[in-house]
């Protein structure tokens, strides 16, 4: 690591106020240039001390950054994790209030609901399976509290700026419907997703890794590194396999599924 605690939590600090105030700040890959992954995992815990602090609950973790398509936009070759809050969940087909995000979007994703812990380096296909209570349809949505762009050099935002921002998580939005996990082949579940009626992206569960249970295994692996494990109950957004879709307000976003389901959103 390259930050000081001074720095990580400072980071953190701007980062919190960014979201309470729906301002965003400044590129940390900027202000820290020779930030690591490590510094980037330890701002994100430090912003979510701060989420638990104000009362917060964890509900789960999501998957970033597990297609070639992102990874290559990204020049990195792993993908990376965030926190899911309570605050965070939204039912499906709710109203989005206005000025709830900074910059909106969406991405479609196979959600796991655990039903056992899952912990350890040494984590396997098999275990994943065997803990998973069900599978379902999910919208992730998106936000920014850092610049995409810096509006002086051009610099775009690195993966130190997105782990640090939560994996620029901001909600989900989880379907109806429950499958057992092995009712169906995953890497084969797709979903057409529109906004106000228009088809803008398609996808197949096979762009997650290959197969989306490939995330499950990468995240609880990646848990073990900083002592943190799955705990039964909680939501794991696998990754998307779509691009993000922008939503700007009046957008009306839904996801058909197919026979593994639909789930929609409004943004007021």
């Amino acid at each position: 690591m390259t930050l000081s605690e001074e720095e990580i939590e400072r980071a953190a600090a701007d980062l919190f106020s960014a979201d309470e105030n729906r301002r965003q700040i400044g590129l940390l890959t900027i202000r820290h240039p020779d930030m690591t992954l490590d510094d980037a995992y330890a701002v994100q815990a430090a912003l979510v001390r701060r989420k638990l602090a104000a009362g917060r609950k964890v509900i789960g973790w999501k998957i970033g950054l597990t297609s070639k398509a992102m990874q290559s936009a990204l020049n990195i070759d792993i993908p990376d994790s965030g926190v899911l809050l309570d605050d965070m969940a939204f039912d499906n087909g709710a109203a989005i209030p206005p000025g709830r995000f900074i910059q909106p979007r969406i991405e479609a994703e196979i959600a796991f609901v655990m039903k056992a812990p899952l912990a350890g380096e040494n984590v396997t296909r098999e275990d994943v399976i065997a803990a998973t209570d069900y599978v379902a349809p999910s919208l992730e949505i998106l936000d920014t509290r850092i610049l995409r762009a810096d509006p002086e050099t051009g610099k775009t935002r690195k993966i130190g700026d997105t782990i640090s921002d939560n994996a620029a998580n901001a909600g989900i939005v989880l379907g109806e419907e429950r499958h057992a996990i092995d009712a169906c082949d995953l890497r084969w579940i797709g979903a057409i997703v529109s906004r106000n009626g228009e088809v803008e992206e398609t996808g197949l569960g096979a762009g997650v890794l290959n197969d989306p249970v490939t995330g499950i295994v990468w995240l609880a692996r990646r848990m073990a590194i900083y002592g943190q494990k799955i705990e039964p109950g909680q939501i794991i957004l696998s990754g998307s396999f779509i691009r993000p879709v922008e939503c700007p307000s009046g957008s009306r976003i839904h996801a058909d599924f197919g026979p593994f389901g639909t789930v929609s959103c409004d943004f007021a």
